[in-house]
């Protein structure tokens, strides 16, 4: 059983408030988004946050989540390898038609309303990711922390989806 100090409990309450909002943004985005390709990785990544949500609440009443947190891990990493060279695969393809687009017309060739979800979901990543880190040097609990790392891992592994998806679509240019 884990006991919480009152700090935990506020810290695991504020998480729980972050992961309820993440799903209904992933959600919510994922309908809104025009490119299919986009539809998916925010129902994919929806569907995590919503894995955390359980955790962060088995958290607050005591219960230290009883997921095997490597398998889990080998799992994402291999889903993410996937993802990452379906979206390589696309964005050689999409990037070819952009530099051609844009060299041609002057136009951007993606959707301003797909570049604001991903803007805000990147954002969003990033303050819930910097959130964790808080929460993991707060708490006692050695397996407590090992679960908020788990998570807090996957938050930046949504952001660096986020990023590959812009960075193919010509959204996010790093410099």
């Amino acid at each position: 059983m884990l006991q919480l100090t009152q700090k935990e409990t506020a810290l695991l309450q504020d998480q729980q408030k972050h992961e309820e909002i993440c799903v209904q943004k992933y959600q919510s985005y994922a309908n809104q988004a025009r490119d299919p390709q986009l539809k998916q990785l925010f129902n994919d990544i929806a569907q995590v946050e919503k894995e955390h949500l359980n955790s962060v609440t088995q958290m607050l009443s005591g219960q230290i989540p009883a997921t095997n947190q490597q398998q889990q891990g080998q799992q994402g990493q291999q889903q993410q390898q996937g993802q990452q060279q379906k979206g390589q695969q696309v964005a050689k393809g999409q990037s070819n038609s952009f530099q051609m687009q844009a060299s041609g017309s002057g136009k951007q060739s993606y959707d301003e309303n797909d570049a604001a979800l991903c803007n805000d979901m990147l954002m969003t990543e990033k303050y819930v990711s910097s959130t964790y880190n808080t929460a993991i040097f707060e708490f006692q609990d050695s397996n407590a922390r090992d679960v908020l790392n788990h998570i807090q891992k996957e938050e930046q592994q949504h952001g660096e989806q986020i990023f590959n998806y812009m960075k193919s679509q010509g959204m996010y240019q790093p410099q």
